[in-house]
């Protein structure tokens, strides 16, 4: 009777197990490179370093994300569509860092205010098949651990 009950609580662990597995392994999230880091979405919530949500209210947004029409005056810019694009650019390693979007705020992670107009702590600009804008704002925000774009201080 003890090894059924035990091979009843195994069977939901190697189960969850298969799934997580499958799951990170058969789907490609939007990712971006940095050096020697990855920083990837995904849908694995207890996985991901970094909760990031989002507002329509700009009051509560701790970040905010301006799209941009001009790729030159964009922070981050996403243009993937062309016949040159990467597909391993990004490759998991070690140093992976895993961002999630949340349906609310997590524990005091950042609130992302996307619009098209400023002012903006990071502007992007998006051409993609692959990347939506959500995407995009979640994962420079969370490449730079969900903190502000620092301006450049002027004397």
């Amino acid at each position: 009777m003890l090894r059924f009950k035990i091979l009843a609580s195994v069977i939901p662990l190697l189960a969850a197990a298969v799934f997580a597995r499958t799951e990170i392994g058969s789907v490609s999230h939007p990712c971006i490179a940095l050096g020697e880091t990855t920083v990837e979405l995904t849908s694995l919530f207890w996985t991901a370093a970094v909760h990031v949500a989002f507002t329509e209210d700009p009051a509560r947004a701790t970040v905010r994300v301006q799209v941009t029409d001009d790729p030159d005056a964009a922070d981050f810019a996403v243009v993937d569509d062309g016949l040159g694009s990467e597909p391993d650019s990004c490759q998991a390693n070690p140093s992976t860092r895993l961002i999630t979007i949340a349906a609310q705020p997590v524990d005091g992670g950042p609130v992302i205010y996307l619009s098209s107009e400023g002012p903006a702590d990071y502007r992007i600009y998006v051409r993609s098949k692959t990347f939506s804008q959500r995407d995009a704002a979640a994962l420079i925000v969370g490449a730079h651990g969900g903190h502000r774009h620092l301006q450049a201080a002027s004397l």
